[in-house]
């Protein structure tokens, strides 16, 4: 970014889409920090900020931290020095009301949303890729029973602990999250698609055919950022 304005760069996926592994290698491409709000909130709870205290005392009485609470921390993480040329935002907003909160605060600092990166990937898709994840009781490896060979009897190939499926991952638990979080989003994306800032990227294809698109995107909407 460069010129003192606050900008972000939004990650959007459902979970199983493969956003946090295509957000690393955003990352490394654009040279700019990659927020998750979840590791921003125990940053500031460790540390012990204003902004921390504040968000543990909602979380000790078991309610949500609020929005603007979560934007106020976006921001904050926008004034450090790493971030000059902006942030790739992962996991927010989740909600539309989140959007608008975000998109106040950066619009009073001359800054806004670069880009929304949405991996999109069919529901069906997303069930199977999380229900399928198994974690070992002994060592903690996870696995996937399309990706890996594993033993027909259920163990681990790395320490032979029994392979277990966590009750999130059990596939009624994983279609409800989905159909939250696609109910949730829809009118996040549909908000940003008015500006023309929503890059959809085809999530259900191999790795490297991602990264390429995604590179055809950020060098359409930050090429000053992107190497040739």
């Amino acid at each position: 970014m460069g010129s003192g304005k606050f900008s972000v760069t939004l990650m959007i996926g459902a979970p199983g889409a493969g956003k946090g592994t295509q957000a690393r290698y955003v990352r490394e491409t654009l040279g700019i920090p990659h927020v998750a709000t979840g590791d921003l909130l125990r940053e500031h709870r460790r540390r012990g900020t204003v902004l921390g205290r504040t968000a543990r005392a909602y979380m000790d009485r078991g309610d949500l931290v609020p929005d603007d609470l979560v934007v106020k921390m976006v921001i904050d993480r926008l004034e450090q020095p790493d971030a000059a040329n902006g942030v790739l935002l992962d996991g927010f907003p989740r909600t539309l009301t989140q959007a608008q909160a975000l998109d106040v605060e950066l619009s009073a600092r001359g800054g806004g949303v670069a880009a929304a990166l949405f991996l999109d990937v069919p529901p069906g898709v997303l069930v199977r890729r999380l229900s399928g994840r198994r974690m070992c009781d002994g060592c903690q490896s996870t696995y996937h029973v399309d990706l890996h060979d594993l033993p027909a009897d259920g163990t681990c190939p790395e320490c032979g602990e029994h392979l277990v499926q966590r009750r999130d991952d059990q596939r009624s638990a994983v279609a409800r999250r989905i159909a939250i979080y696609l109910d949730q989003t829809t009118p996040v994306l549909d908000h940003y698609r008015s500006r023309g800032l929503v890059h959809r990227v085809d999530g259900n294809r191999p790795v490297e055919q991602i990264r390429s698109d995604l590179l055809c995107v950020l060098r359409r909407r930050v090429p000053a950022l992107v190497a040739s």
